[in-house]
């Protein structure tokens, strides 16, 4: 009696390389569907921006969605968005601008959840804002962490007098605060009490606050927040109500106490 042929054995490696390469091609298919979602919402993103703060065309400006694209467009909320953008003027200031949006809908257009900007203002740029308060020495400006220095000069029996004053930065009633913390004469370190004993009520000069309003220059809906000396930046901070794109209120430009 004749043997039967032994069975075919049939290797199982050309299913795994088929697996592989539908898997392969899925994979591809995910990632440029994810890239052209990402590049539409992007662009889209930035011409709204563009539009809504009134800046040049080819303004350059970066923006970023964390996380993968299709499934937020899909639940119809992108989750994180970071915009950033160099030299951005708004109202009397120009600086350098990044501000991070969270919860913002596609499917009902401006309505978002919350969302914070920080502005960054370099020597020149802060010297260009503080130009436009009165009587401060915008000229002598310069910065030094953590504050802010100027001369201020005090007019003595017809003599000028120059005092360095440091000028610690802050917030408050919208606006930002320069407040005195430290005083040179000649060189040499002198408190307060020392300068008015010597000069009378001209020393008040060197010795005010100054204020600049911010809150005019924006919507009420973005308030400021903080403000402190970072490296060779003036740095502040402003929390944006979630709700500033459905309420018209919101949009409107804001005052100072």
């Amino acid at each position: 009696m004749t043997a039967a042929p032994p069975p075919t054995r049939r290797h199982a490696w050309p299913w795994v390389v088929g697996v592989l390469v539908v898997l392969g091609l899925v994979v591809a298919a995910w990632f440029l569907g994810e890239w052209v979602a990402r590049d539409l919402v992007t662009k889209t993103i930035r011409e709204q921006a563009v539009t809504r703060l009134a800046l040049p065309a080819d303004q350059d400006m970066d923006v970023e969605v964390t996380g993968a694209v299709i499934p937020q467009l899909i639940k119809g909320t992108l989750d994180e968005v970071h915009i950033s953008s160099r030299d951005v003027t708004v109202g009397a200031f120009t600086g350098d601008v990044s501000a991070d949006l969270h919860g913002v809908s596609i499917r009902d257009p401006g309505a978002m959840r919350s969302g914070s900007v920080t502005v960054g203002l370099d020597e020149a740029q802060l010297r260009a804002l503080m130009s436009t308060v009165d009587g401060f020495p915008s000229d002598t400006l310069g910065i030094a962490a953590p504050n802010v220095t100027a001369t201020v000069e005090l007019s003595v029996f017809g003599a000028r007098i120059p005092i360095g004053v440091a000028l610690a930065p802050s917030a408050a009633d919208g606006g930002i605060v320069l407040h005195p913390a430290a005083l040179q004469l000649a060189g040499a370190t002198i408190g307060a009490d020392d300068l008015r004993a010597r000069f009378g009520s001209v020393a008040q000069a060197a010795l005010r606050d100054w204020d600049v309003c911010v809150a005019s220059s924006l919507p009420a809906g973005v308030e400021l927040r903080t403000v402190a000396v970072t490296g060779d930046r003036l740095v502040a901070t402003f929390a944006v109500d979630g709700r500033i794109g459905k309420d018209a209120a919101l949009r409107e430009k804001g005052t100072c106490a």
